[in-house]
């Protein structure tokens, strides 16, 4: 039993650490520092987000299915979004230019197809684009506890027959050499 707790908090608070990550004052510093800006300002402050939070954001969410916002902090180069969907169908393939995505299911499951080629994309915004079909997409199925990255760029698609609950951690910005 002990076991199976460790792993379940485990699970439920392992995005966590990816969001804290990009938070790292000497991060945030240092591109301050590169872009000749004063890093003598206050940082952002940390954030802590308890499992019981979780937990209690995803009950929520699988009551009313929607987004909850984990961290809005408009200077800090992510989002973590927490998402509980019923029943969703994506019609299109979504790639975005200055995006990534990490997504870890906490119940559920849903199945994604990612990669390929798209056929017939449009810009419908700067830096988002959208295909109504894919050539040489890998469909994979995520469950409870399953990880999946999906860097910018890669066509990528959702389709949720039952319910899922999940948190995305999206760094967004330019990538640096």
């Amino acid at each position: 039993m002990l076991k199976d707790q460790t792993r379940r908090s485990f699970l439920w608070t392992a995005p966590l650490a990816a969001a804290a990550l990009p938070i790292s004052n000497s991060l945030l510093h240092a591109e301050a520092a590169d872009a000749g800006q004063n890093t003598a300002s206050a940082p952002v402050p940390f954030k802590v987000i308890s499992a019981e939070e979780i937990q209690a954001d995803a009950k929520a969410l699988q009551a009313k299915p929607g987004n909850k916002d984990l961290i809005v902090a408009k200077e800090l180069p992510f989002l973590f979004v927490m998402t509980t969907e019923t029943a969703h169908s994506a019609t299109e393939y979504e790639w975005h230019e200055g995006r990534d995505h990490i997504l870890q299911v906490l119940e559920g499951t849903t199945v994604y197809e990612v990669g390929g080629t798209p056929k017939n994309g449009r810009n419908v915004k700067p830096g988002e684009w959208l295909a109504p079909t894919c050539e040489g997409a890998t469909k994979l199925t995520l469950k409870k506890g399953d990880t999946i990255v999906i860097p910018r760029n890669t066509p990528h698609k959702r389709s949720t027959a039952g319910s899922v609950t999940f948190t995305l951690l999206s760094p967004t910005g330019s990538l640096k050499a």
